[in-house]
């Protein structure tokens, strides 16, 4: 076995942030690298991915996922290669997904982390595509927002991660219109001309409710939500009766220092009879194999289409994050180790 490293940087949140998260709330901190214990892999990590979920972490409030706590490392996905082993079934040189992300090195229980192979994707993908990013297009598509042939399905923040796949897989399955909005006309551009959409419209040129109705003239099925206020309140307005929506993330006001308003127009979920569904992807695990059997077949043939923002360096992880959250990436942000 070579010598291990003697020490590895990870990030730490030392402030909790009021509204947007400023570079002064982490601290990069150095720390030892030590075998790992039974039953732990200790893991070089290679990608790992900043999430819009993350920023919820960073406040101190009961939810459905802990918070980040002050003073220790932050987690979340990661992916890398095995550099020692004290766990059956993972031997040096193995590939794996686990959740202690925001760092160099990872002491990993073995229970936790998942082994994957590079030669079906590379190995970031697996933070994406074909990881929770995915799963959650998938699983709030068909599952949550029960999906059928024909629906006409409106995707915000659809340049993202998530809505990028989950406007290509109603298309994959038959939808009868997919419209997206996005924040620039680049990113537009992308949903038309590379992702297949129908419609796509910059939010920033005007009212959100009028350009989805030019966008949909007859109205939509299927709303997928990742931002959350005045889209919401315009996809309540285009609903046709018995429309579904997949609340997802609310991406608007996540930084917010103050209530914000509730859409105007919820009286119409009423005569409209609609559906309006959060959704977490961890009570989704199920559908894993089903998904990653599908979505690695459109991967293969070309027709399922994924982008990345990788940044590099463990030391612009933070300014990837923040980046992030200002909508400056296109498909899934990830922070690339190289060193």
């Amino acid at each position: 076995m070579s010598a291990l490293p003697a020490s590895g940087r990870e990030w730490h949140l030392v402030a909790r942030p009021h509204g947007w998260p400023k570079p002064e709330d982490f601290a990069l901190r150095e720390t030892p690298v030590t075998e790992p214990g039974e039953g732990r892999i200790l893991v070089r990590n290679l990608h790992f991915s900043v999430d819009p979920y993350m920023r919820g972490r960073m406040n101190d409030v009961k939810s459905y996922v802990p918070p980040f706590q002050l003073d220790q490392p932050m987690d979340g996905g990661a992916v890398g290669e095995v550099i020692a082993s004290n766990a059956d079934g993972f031997a040096v040189g193995d590939h794996v997904l686990h959740g202690l992300g925001w760092r160099e090195y990872a002491d990993v229980n073995a229970k936790h982390a998942t082994k994957v192979d590079p030669s079906l994707a590379p190995l970031s993908a697996y933070l994406g595509v074909l990881g929770m990013t995915g799963l959650t297009a998938y699983a709030g598509l068909f599952d949550v927002a029960s999906f059928k042939e024909g629906d006409a399905v409106f995707v915000s923040g659809a340049a993202g991660a998530v809505g990028s796949q989950v406007g290509q897989m109603a298309r994959l399955k038959g939808a009868s219109r997919v419209i997206g909005s996005a924040g620039s006309d680049e990113k537009v551009k992308l949903l038309t001309e590379e992702y297949g959409f129908t419609a796509a419209f910059n939010y920033k040129n005007g009212p959100v409710a009028q350009q989805l109705k030019a966008a949909a003239p007859d109205g939509i099925d299927v709303y997928f939500d990742n931002v959350g206020g005045e889209h919401l309140e315009a996809a309540i307005s285009s609903f046709n009766v018995h429309g579904r929506a997949t609340i997802c993330g609310m991406i608007a006001q996540y930084n917010s220092t103050e209530p914000t308003p509730a859409p105007r127009n919820l009286a119409l979920v009423i005569g409209k009879r609609l559906r309006l569904q959060g959704m977490l992807v961890g009570d989704h695990a199920d559908l894993q194999p089903q998904f990653v059997r599908e979505v690695s077949g459109w991967l293969r043939s070309g027709e399922l289409k994924y982008d990345e923002t990788a940044v590099e360096g463990v030391e612009n992880g933070v300014e990837a994050f923040l980046a992030m959250l200002r909508g400056e990436n296109t498909g899934k942000m990830i922070v690339s180790l190289t060193r």
